[in-house]
């Protein structure tokens, strides 16, 4: 293997494995004060929380919110929706984010979570979905590492 070939094969690597350690923005609202907060979500008169600028919390000293989080939930029949930063949990369910953690109580109450850091603003739909420019990168980067590795 030639040495550019070398190098650029050590890049694409690089950059597959590396983390960004930028912080993510959320939504930030409730639907019991804005009713756009609610499913369908409209962030038409939102905007964006950049969630490295959150406040501390009291009871988390030292925790960053690295997440977005959508709250479902249903008291007494009547739907109410959160979105927010994150502080703590994990992406989803076992790292899949197109599921939630949901809860059921007695007196007819339910609760949804929906955690991500998948992209900026992920919490605004229920279920994510990697797009076809997702799949086409991903593909023709597995494409040039393959044919740089039979070299």
């Amino acid at each position: 293997m030639k040495n550019l070939e070398k190098c650029a094969l050590a890049v694409v690597l690089l950059c597959c494995l590396l983390q960004v350690g930028q912080a993510i923005k959320c939504w930030d609202c409730r639907s019991d004060n804005d009713p756009k907060c609610g499913d369908p979500f409209d962030n038409s008169t939102l905007a964006i929380t950049d969630c490295q600028q959150a406040p501390e919390l009291e009871h988390l000293p030292g925790v960053r919110p690295t997440m977005c989080r959508k709250i479902r939930q249903k008291v007494h029949g009547e739907w109410r929706y959160f979105r927010s930063c994150a502080y703590m949990g994990e992406p989803g369910i076992e790292g899949d984010e197109r599921f939630c953690l949901m809860r059921t109580g007695s007196y007819n109450i339910f609760m949804e979570y929906c955690t991500c850091n998948s992209k900026d603003g992920c919490n605004s739909a229920g279920i994510h979905r990697l797009g076809w420019v997702g799949a086409l990168c991903g593909t023709l980067v597995s494409v040039f590492v393959a044919h740089l590795l039979r070299q």
